[in-house]
């Protein structure tokens, strides 16, 4: 597909990608509704949390939210007021151990992780009867929308219509090494932070498979991916995870109309996550590289967001075909 141009414009004073990505995490407040709860179990015993915003609509939105994010984000929940309020249900879910239980089994979740997204779709399709379905991802979440796609190619349910994702990590390794930036220090010790509680619960319940005694010694996404994604979900090391992780080797699969905005200063993609010959010899992938935006950010101080203004205008555009 051509290469989309961007509207996109950062208010005056926010052009900067870190003002962008910070914002929103610190000052965005979201009112609306609160979700049905549901919980499912996966094939491997385990369970999903998931949240339901419904009102009897034939269409669905499903939301994945990125890296030790929840289902309660302010750009998940701005997302699914957006879609919800123009007449669609709404399904927003938790990665394994984001919700408000840790998970039974030893995994947790990983950016490449396919089949609990294979579940919820799976589970929507078996118990409700959407004729249209629409997968929206950031960060984390977009890399696993558009890895699910590539891989199943031509088999994707027909009734999911299109995807929508937004500061997609496709290639992990580049992503992982640019994160170990100077500029990007703040955002890697609070991943670091954040991901500390999980690993000590884990190796408590797991004593043989996890030690969390020298957690200290992490410092970057190398050493944690290293010293656990990769035990924990079987890769070899690190690289092993990143490559079989990463969704931009699988792009070129993708078979239903896909949106993906990069904005070029995001501080936590490299230039391998602008993946602009794979999107001009595509039929099907869409990419908007704005030139503000940060990280799942597009912060424009309207009540939609611009991110939310730009995923409803191409999900109508996409079913009005």
């Amino acid at each position: 597909m051509p290469l989309l141009p961007s509207d996109f414009k950062a208010p005056r004073f926010f052009s900067n990608g870190h003002v962008q990505t910070i914002f929103p995490n610190l000052f965005r407040k979201i009112k609306f509704i609160k979700p049905r709860k549901e919980e499912i179990n996966t094939p491997d015993d385990d369970f999903l949390e998931l949240d339901w915003y419904s009102q009897k609509a034939d269409s669905l939105a499903i939301i994945l939210h990125g890296l030790e994010g929840n289902a309660s984000r302010t750009y998940v929940l701005g997302m699914a007021r957006q879609f919800y309020e123009n007449g669609m249900d709404v399904l927003a879910w938790n990665f394994r151990s984001c919700g408000e239980k840790m998970n039974r089994n030893l995994r947790f979740y990983h950016s490449g992780d396919t089949e609990d997204i294979h579940t919820i779709i799976q589970h929507v399709q078996k118990n409700y009867h959407y004729k249209k379905i629409v997968l929206i991802g950031f960060s984390m979440g977009g890399n696993v929308i558009l890895k699910y796609l590539g891989e199943q190619a031509e088999n994707v349910s027909k009734n999911i219509y299109c995807a929508i994702t937004f500061s997609v990590p496709v290639d992990i390794e580049s992503s992982s090494r640019r994160m170990m930036r100077k500029e990007n220090a703040i955002y890697m010790k609070r991943f670091i932070r954040k991901l500390k509680p999980k690993i000590e619960a884990k190796s408590k319940f797991y004593p043989n498979h996890l030690d969390a005694n020298e957690y200290h010694k992490i410092k970057n996404f190398k050493d944690f991916d290293d010293r656990y994604t990769a035990v924990i979900h079987g890769f070899k090391n690190a690289e092993d995870y990143w490559r079989n992780a990463s969704s931009l080797y699988v792009l070129d699969r993708i078979c239903i109309p896909t949106l993906l905005v990069n904005a070029k200063n995001d501080s936590f993609l490299d230039t391998s996550c602008f993946p602009y010959e794979i999107a001009k010899n595509s039929e099907f992938l869409y990419l908007e590289t704005p030139e503000s935006g940060g990280h799942v950010g597009f912060v424009n101080f309207r009540k939609q967001y611009w991110s939310e203004q730009r995923a409803w205008e191409f999900y109508k555009t996409i079913v009005q075909k």
